[in-house]
């Protein structure tokens, strides 16, 4: 740390948990989470991917009306109380069914007042067998959002965006502190692992967007079997380095929490260059 950089501190969580099929019990399960991680100080609190929903794009034909709300509905609600209540931004992700009839994987950000904050739509949509998400949701058409708060800024990227160092960086540029990753991924059940190890992968690649972009990530991920996917759980939050310093293990429902120190961002960049000796004369094919 030099001394022209002024330490800014803040207190993130993550809620990793399993899911039922009650959609009702799953909002008031994760409400509760979010309440216990509010009381012990958390500022901004992540939530992972379709949080009050089974992973139902496991299935090709689910019914969409069974899964969807809308933005504001019921999640928005209860958690802008919450918020409110402890001063505290809530990322919500969602099955969104919007004000023309379309659907969405989406994430809603709610302010230390309860008001929401422009909904980002998952961009990356994956189509492999037992994740069929383009049978469920429309391509995201709002851009990437960068989340200017008292507590710092930062982008929201979901599930299958994680794997586009494109994305990272787009939100990097933008000028985000921290990407969130709400998650719903696992392992098939039955299914070798020809590539390799899944698990090692996620995680490798997303600590390796932290240190390219010099920014910390959160990635959320949910845990327990759904059908014929067993997720790994196993959340985590990595400085601008790509250092794990927490960590969620793989069977239970965790609150995961951390203070991290935003200013360590800029001594990495400075440091190690990454931004500054970029050659954005040699990119073009990338467009």
């Amino acid at each position: 740390m030099t001394n022209k950089t002024k330490n800014k501190f803040v207190t993130i969580a993550a809620i990793q948990n399993s899911v039922s099929p009650d959609l009702k019990a799953n909002l008031v399960k994760t409400a509760k989470l979010v309440e216990q991680a509010a009381k012990k100080g958390a500022q901004v609190i992540c939530l992972q991917e379709l949080y009050r929903t089974i992973y139902f794009p496991q299935y090709k034909n689910a019914k969409k009306g069974d899964f969807s709300e809308t933005i504001p509905g019921e999640s928005t609600r209860v958690f802008s109380v919450i918020a409110k209540k402890y001063k505290a931004v809530i990322i919500v992700p969602i099955f969104e069914k919007d004000e023309t009839g379309h659907f969405h994987n989406s994430a809603v950000v709610i302010n230390t007042d309860g008001k929401l904050m422009p909904t980002y739509r998952k961009i990356h949509i994956p189509q492999d067998p037992l994740f069929y998400e383009k049978n469920y949701f429309e391509d995201g058409n709002g851009g990437y959002k960068i989340y200017k708060t008292k507590y710092g800024t930062f982008a929201v990227l979901i599930c299958y965006d994680q794997w586009f160092p494109e994305a990272a960086r787009a939100v990097k540029l933008a000028g985000a502190d921290v990407v969130f990753y709400p998650t719903a991924i696992g392992t098939i059940v039955g299914e070798k692992q020809k590539e390799g190890d899944w698990h090692n992968a996620w995680e490798t690649i997303m600590r390796g967007h932290a240190v390219a972009n010099s920014l910390y990530v959160v990635a959320v991920n949910r845990v327990g079997k759904e059908d014929k996917l067993n997720f790994w759980g196993q959340s985590f939050i990595c400085d601008a380095f790509g250092k794990i310093i927490k960590k969620a293990g793989k069977l239970k429902d965790e609150v995961l929490i951390s203070k991290v120190d935003l200013s360590n961002n800029k001594v990495i960049e400075e440091e190690w260059g990454f931004m500054r000796n970029r050659r954005t004369d040699t990119y073009k094919k990338l467009l």
